[in-house]
């Protein structure tokens, strides 16, 4: 069939060509009696360029989001720019390779190009990876449930403190949210249907902004003199004539986490294919255009989230920021608004993480299997109830942020999509010593190498138990 001739057998030198051929026959009605090679799924996209984006974005734009302050703050102004320019840049270089590599064979599926690039073996590790990475950003974004709706019901019903009901529990409340929104969002069978709520937790996001951009003109430093019940907080800094000034260079032992919280806070590329297969109009310039706007205006709400949040609290700033902001006054109005915004953005973007697993998992144990509403169902209520399980007994969602994207991230952003590219992209295209090879290898390499650093600055730093600025709570 034609989708074979391409597959690394062409002697067309234009890759543009050969990219565009092998996406326009994965669209067209097979050719009668040739039987049709499986694929990611089997319609032509129906999801609009708007709707893609919206659901790119709200996929980088996380929990992810609530730990920059903090990352500034152990980094210093300009040190973070340029960590969050280059992990930019490099995610979406990643998407680049992904989609080139995708546009080749013409497989949509994640797993199903670890399959083509390694066999078995690569279609397990690249379906285990997305896996465990995305059980990570969910936990994560549950976690947020769990800490801020009770301080929410708490100050609508004007308590000043936690008073034990089981509606102020937060392991309880992640439970009721789990099956009452998220629960029915995730059994949606396209996830272009999530759209939708994905622009309205974008909405919600950019509330979030604005309100942290305000409140910097609002809240006055030091902030002992003003509030009191914010002494907690600091008390084991050494606050000093300069505390109130802004560093632009600083390394500490929390600085380890930096770098992970950023590659965590744009890593999207589970999500990518998966989008990419339900783009109407499809094309990898296309599909890149949406990467690079998506990634675009999440870097400038990061940046202003960042340096806003840090300006307001400097060093007292914690892993979780709006936990900083309840601590300076739990009934303010605002604050209050912006944490039940926080909450409804990051239960919308639940269902769009959760999609990746689930597809993961049903190419790994269902590969050629129709779809099935009960298969369908099963997996979806496991993953809810595993991601409940572990948001009720992490306690730091700074060691979630840390450790997961320490390790998952690095292979999703760089390891893995160089390695597909190396293997996938046929050698009379590009030979092993090309330039734009060597450049995916020495891509492979810079995350290893990110991964150990990164994996070793974290567990020195529990080891020898430093006392942490962030603090879990």
């Amino acid at each position: 069939m034609e989708l074979q001739k391409i597959n690394g057998h062409s002697k067309d030198n234009g890759f543009d060509g050969l990219d565009g051929l092998a996406e326009h026959d994965e669209f067209l009605p097979h050719k009668a009696g040739v039987k049709k090679e499986i694929h990611f799924t089997d319609f032509e996209g129906k999801t609009s360029f708007g709707m893609s984006i919206f659901n790119l974005s709200n996929a980088i734009m996380g929990s992810g989001i609530l730990g920059l302050a903090f990352a500034m703050a152990n980094t210093g102004i300009i040190l973070f720019l340029m960590l969050l320019v280059s992990i930019a840049l490099l995610s979406a270089y990643s998407i680049h390779l992904l989609l080139k590599s995708a546009g080749v064979v013409g497989i949509r599926a994640y797993e199903q190009l670890g399959n083509r690039a390694f066999g078995t073996p690569g279609k397990i590790l690249a379906g285990c990876i997305i896996t465990v990475h995305n059980i990570g950003a969910m936990s994560s974004y549950l976690f947020i449930v769990k800490s801020e709706l009770p301080l929410v019901i708490q100050a609508f019903l004007s308590k000043q403190e936690n008073t034990g009901e089981w509606f102020l529990n937060g392991n309880y409340l992640i439970i009721i949210v789990s099956v009452a929104i998220i629960l029915p969002l995730a059994l949606m069978k396209q996830l272009g249907y999530l759209g939708y709520t994905s622009g309205f937790s974008l909405c919600c996001m950019v509330f979030f902004v604005i309100s942290v951009i305000y409140k910097k003109f609002n809240i006055p430093c030091p902030l002992v003199d003003q509030h009191q019940n914010f002494t907690s907080v600091i008390k084991h800094m050494n606050v000093t004539d300069d505390f109130c000034e802004p560093k632009m260079f600083t390394t500490n032992s929390q600085t380890a986490y930096t770098i992970p919280i950023l590659a965590f806070a744009f890593v999207c590329h589970p999500e990518v294919l998966p989008i990419y297969t339900e783009l109407r109009d499809a094309t990898k310039k296309r599909m890149q255009n949406i990467a690079n706007v998506s990634i675009l205006a999440m870097f400038f709400m990061y940046l202003i989230t960042a340096l806003f949040g840090y300006l307001t609290f400097f060093g007292a700033v914690e892993s979780e920021m709006l936990h900083t902001y309840s601590q300076v006054n739990a009934l303010d109005g605002l604050m209050l608004c912006v944490r039940l915004a926080v909450l409804v953005a990051v239960t919308l973007t639940v269902p769009v993480v959760l999609f990746p697993i689930r597809r993961a998992l049903l190419q790994m144990f269902f590969p050629d299997k129709p779809f099935n509403w009960p298969v369908h169902i099963g997996i979806t209520f496991c993953l809810l109830f595993v991601v409940n399980l572990l948001v009720i007994f992490v306690p730091s969602i700074r060691d979630i942020f840390g450790f997961i994207g320490a390790t998952t991230a690095p292979s999703l952003i760089f390891i893995l999509p160089a390695i597909f590219y190396i293997r996938i992209i046929p050698e009379d295209q590009e030979p092993l010593k090309s330039r734009p090879k060597i450049q995916a290898a020495c891509f492979a390499a810079l995350g290893v190498v990110f991964m150990v650093m990164s994996l070793s600055f974290i567990i020195i730093d529990w080891v020898t138990g430093e006392s942490r600025s962030g603090g879990g709570h």
